[in-house]
Order: structure tokens, then sequence, then C-alpha cells
């Protein structure tokens, strides 16, 4: 199996911090596919762009927990992850799946877990997923366009892609989830689960060794995204001990499915080229699942595995995060 290890010592690289200029903010509340429920979406873009250019536009989709504004539009040192993009001339799109971030959160969520059953699976953030790529490619009058999601958000992207190849331009999965050999990364029951701020940042720093948690997560570093996804729950915000909280769609499918050997989407239907990159010491996605996804993108155009050294699952918002975000980019400019 083909598989490129960038064993690099990025300590030792220059690696550009990420650039500015000026961007273009709107939001936007779109129909989802379940009655009812509005999906939220943020874009960025050029001030000075008149039209989208196609092969310039991306969708991002979050993981199992914190919607996509927290993970990919935090204002860490080195900058916005969505304004770097934006800045390269990319037309940039988030989405939070129904019960996230800043989308319709279904009235189960304002009574206690165990009063509801899981909702928002992988079925259904699919099919948001959908709903937003249609938006966006009316609205700027494309066919096409990039996908990127992070861990559970793989699954997504991935799902959609293997559906509507048509539609997806390139696919980035950011530590990716597959088939589970060992226990579950996330765990819950009923309807919803709740995450501390205490227990996130000991989450954050799963797999990183005792020795590099300084250097590889800052002083200060965490008090910030986990303040940019608290922002995005204010009813776990204003509990008497405050909490995200988080459907539970996903948990039913890992357990359920994943951890039993079956995926949620085939591999094989996806046609995009494919970048998968992962931190060395993911913990939540090891680098088998990315492996053994890889030898099954067999019609994909192209396929990449990239593994980062000295960084974990939650590498976005980590020391290294500009080696990730970097060698993204360079997937998506590559060809353009």
């Amino acid at each position: 199996m083909l598989r490129l290890l960038t064993s690099l010592i990025l300590a030792a690289l220059a690696l550009p911090a990420l650039a500015g200029g000026e961007v273009t903010t709107e939001r936007f509340y779109i129909d989802s596919p379940e009655a009812g429920l509005k999906l939220y979406l943020l874009n960025k873009h050029p001030a000075a762009m008149k039209r989208a250019t196609p092969g310039k536009v991306i969708l991002f989709v979050h993981g199992a927990t914190y919607p996509s504004e927290a993970a990919f539009d935090v204002d860490l040192p080195g900058g916005s992850w969505m304004d770097y993009v934006a800045a390269r001339g990319y037309d940039v799109y988030l989405v939070d799946v129904r019960g996230y971030g800043g989308s319709s959160r279904p009235p189960a969520m304002d009574r206690p877990p165990a009063e509801g059953q899981p909702f928002a699976d992988t079925a259904d953030a699919v099919r948001d997923v959908g709903a937003a790529v249609d938006f966006i490619l009316a609205r700027r009058k494309i066919n096409s366009l990039d996908l990127l999601g992070w861990s559970w958000g793989t699954a997504i992207m991935a799902g959609y892609s293997a559906q509507n190849p048509e539609k997806v331009s390139k696919l980035v999965l950011y530590a990716p989830i597959w088939i589970i050999k060992e226990d579950a990364p996330v765990s819950g029951s009923g309807a919803y689960r709740t995450l501390a701020k205490d227990a996130a940042k000991t989450r954050a720093l799963r797999g990183v060794p005792a020795e590099k948690i300084a250097e590889v997560s800052p002083e200060g570093w965490s008090d910030i995204w986990w303040a940019a996804a608290q922002a995005s729950d204010p009813g776990g915000a204003s509990a008497a001990s405050p909490v995200m909280r988080a459907p539970n769609g996903v948990v039913k499918d890992l357990s359920e499915r994943w951890a039993k050997g079956e995926p949620t989407y085939d591999p094989a239907k996806i046609k995009a080229p494919t970048l998968l990159i992962l931190g060395e010491w993911d913990r939540e996605a090891p680098l088998y699942m990315s492996e053994d996804l890889f030898g099954k993108l067999v019609n994909a155009h192209q396929r990449r595995l990239v593994v980062l050294p000295e960084g974990n699952h939650f590498l976005l918002w980590e020391k290294n995060r500009l080696a990730l975000i970097s060698q993204v980019q360079a997937f998506l400019d590559e060809g353009r």
C-alpha cells in the first residue's frame, strides 16, 4: 500500500504564518431536510471577490463534539484556518449539523438526556451537508466544490462524496474515522451527552507524551478554543455547571455500526482526489484506520495519506497546527 509519511522534522522548517488580507463574512440559515430545523452556514471570502472561482469553493464540517466555528475559525496564534483559506482566494463555508453550534437544536436537548433517543446520526448529517452543498452550488452557480471533514466529519463528507461523486472536486479527511478495533472515541447515552471544560482539556491531550504537553499545547490555548465552543451552546453554558452539549447520533453509529465492522459508506464509490491526514499521536482515529481506509479508496482519482509528527486528534488546536493547515492547502491548490 502506498503511504506518504511526512516524517520530516517540521519543527525545523520555516513554515509561513497564516496570511491576513481583507475578508468578507456572511452568515446564512437554510432549511434542514428535517422539517422545522435550520442549518447554520458561515461564509468567508476575499472582500475583492466578485464571483466564486470554480475549483476554489470549499465546505468544512465538524466532528462529533464541537461545532465548525470552534474547530476551523478560532483565533489561535497564527490565525483562523478559515481566514487562511479565504485569504488565498477561496470561497469558504462552514456548516453545523442539526443539534450543533448555530443550527437548530431539537426540543430533546432542552430536557434531560435520558428522556430522549439519540438523534443527528451520520445519515442525518449527510443529508444536512447535502442541503448545504446544494445551497452553495446554486448560490455560486457552480457544479462541484471541495469538502473537508474532521473526525466524525470525515464519515459525513466521505459518505456524501460516495453518494454524489459528481458534486465533489476534492475531498480532505482530517483524522479519519473508520472501522473501530479498540474503544470507541466517544460515548454517551440518551439524546445527547455533555462535556465539561476540564474533561475537554484532558481529552484534547490524549496520546500526547507527558513531557511534550506544555510544548504541544501552550498555556492558554485550550481556554481560547473552549471559549469558542462554549459560546456556541448558550444552553449548556448557562447550566449551574457549564457544559458543552452534543447529540448522540454519532455514538449510536459508533457502537452499532463502526465497532461491528459496518461502515456508513462505501469508499470505492468515492472518485474525487482524496487526502487523508492525521497526527502521529492520534488515539481517537489511530493510523490503522487511515491505512485501512486508504486501501479501499480504489476509485479515487488520486489518494494521499499524510502523517504529521508531534500532533494528536486535536492537531488543529496545537503548536503544529500550521503544518496541518499548510499540507491541506497545498493539496487544495495542487493543479489549480
